[in-house]
């Protein structure tokens, strides 16, 4: 891997800023349980894949419509997602918030934390200390449970995933013209 290569990271850094673009260094470190420097360098690869833009102020601003179409299109094969070993942890993808009022599921998801209330396959996050989310920054923890809807979700996991995705960072999917 390259030093410029998108990190599984990258993504929960990309979607606490999407949430919180104003937004300095060290709050999204801290928020996100990471040093100051792995926030900037992961910002770093986002402004280079196009993910981030760069801004006279700030960090900079996040580029809502290419994060949607890679979140939707590539990350499942950037970073794909292998349900592990039975677990107890905090809950993702089908079994995270996202899913609560839709879904019954049978068998959760779960990233692997000694203080989980869930048992489940693991699933390894995206992001590390990625437990630590819900009570941090729960619409983060949402949305990056979302995205493992996304990584590892059967179809109408995915769907439902995509639209909230899109809701959350206000982003519409384009409107397509008839073909005459």
């Amino acid at each position: 891997m390259t030093a410029d290569a998108l990190h599984a990271l990258d993504v929960g850094v990309a979607l606490r800023l999407a949430e919180s673009p104003v937004a300095d260094f060290r709050t999204l470190a801290d928020d996100l349980s990471l040093s100051v420097s792995t926030v900037h360098a992961a910002v770093k690869r986002l402004k280079l894949a196009g993910l981030v833009r760069p801004s006279s102020a700030g960090i900079g601003s996040v580029n809502r419509h290419a994060l949607l179409e890679f979140l939707e299109h590539g990350v499942r094969y950037a970073f794909p997602a292998v349900a592990g070993a039975p677990t107890r942890g905090v809950p993702t993808a089908h079994a995270g918030p996202v899913f609560a009022e839709v879904m019954d599921s049978a068998e959760a998801l779960v990233w692997e934390d000694p203080q989980g209330t869930v048992e489940g396959r693991a699933l390894a996050p995206m992001l590390p200390r990625a437990g630590r989310l819900a009570e941090r920054a729960p619409g983060t923890y949402a949305l990056l449970t979302a995205v493992d809807a996304l990584r590892i979700g059967r179809a109408r996991e995915r769907d439902i995933a995509r639209r909230y995705i899109r809701r959350v960072l206000n982003v519409q999917p384009p409107h397509r013209s008839a073909v005459r």
